[in-house]
């Protein structure tokens, strides 16, 4: 296929794919549960981080998982007792157990405590940094369109954030050794799927109702396309990616050639993608 019948191709399954009943067989679905904007954050990082295997095993597990929570993950993660934390004992998906789980609540209510909303926490710049208030004890500033409004590529990269995230998640101490393979980032060559994935729920704006369009920090053209085994398959057999092995430069590959298509909104064709490659089987 030529490069204008590949575009138009996309641009038909974005529209066939992007749309309401997109949400309801997705892990997306999760997120969706929720109104108050710290509940979101909190239930789309998880489902993002859970999605291994079937999709419906996926969200039956972040189900269980808020059940436990009384479907108020914000107010768990700063209210929590002892008690409540022996509630989540046995939690289990694929690798994922009780004990990384507990260490990701840690991580939420020292993040909470501090700022208002997760998107700080991938944003590198000193005077966003958590850590940087946490190690100064000095008062949060609170993100503005105004003040922090990030309007230029070349003040935001995915590749430092994500490699930022990272670092950052795990600056608590004694953090368990076994939770870090939960948490990819560039520096481990990974194609980050899954934090790709959230950031692309976060961070994308449209009128179509799948994706929240929460945070206005980080600009939706510097986004990299969530690449899992199905937008690889589809992908390469479209042409999209010529590099043998799947890492991280192989999503920044995928990422490039899909800017031509839309610079302002790259990753919009995921769900093009990944539907051609679930759904359609392509």
């Amino acid at each position: 296929m030529e490069f204008l019948e590949v575009r138009d191709f996309l641009d038909f399954k974005v529209a066939q794919y992007n749309r309401p009943n997109f949400i309801a067989n997705d892990p997306i679905c999760i997120p969706h549960q929720y109104k108050i904007k710290q509940d979101i954050e909190i239930a789309a990082f998880f489902a993002a981080i859970l999605a291994w295997g079937q999709r419906k095993t996926i969200i039956n597990k972040c189900n269980e998982l808020f059940s436990r929570m009384d479907h108020q993950p914000y107010q768990f993660m700063l209210n929590h007792s002892d008690n409540d934390l022996k509630g989540l004992l046995g939690f289990k998906h694929r690798t994922f157990n009780d004990t990384d789980l507990l260490y990701f609540i840690s991580f939420f209510k020292q993040h909470y405590q501090q700022s208002t909303t997760l998107e700080t926490a991938f944003l590198p710049q000193q005077k966003f940094n958590p850590m940087y208030v946490a190690l100064n004890g000095e008062p949060e500033i609170e993100l503005s369109s105004s003040a922090c409004m990030l309007n230029e590529m070349e003040y935001f990269t995915a590749e430092k954030a994500l490699n930022y995230f990272r670092d950052y998640f795990f600056s608590l101490e004694n953090f368990p050794r076994r939770t870090i393979k939960h948490i990819s980032s560039p520096k481990q060559k990974s194609t980050c799927k899954r934090l790709n994935m959230f950031l692309r729920w976060m961070v994308r704006s449209d009128d179509c109702g799948v994706d929240f369009g929460l945070w206005n920090s980080i600009p939706q053209s510097a986004l990299i396309c969530p690449c899992d085994v199905h937008v690889d398959r589809v992908s390469r057999r479209l042409g999209l990616i010529t590099r043998k092995q799947t890492d991280w430069l192989t999503a920044i590959e995928l990422t490039e050639k899909l800017r031509r298509f839309d610079a302002n909104d790259p990753v919009k064709y995921d769900f093009a993608l990944f539907g051609l490659g679930v759904e359609e089987k392509f």
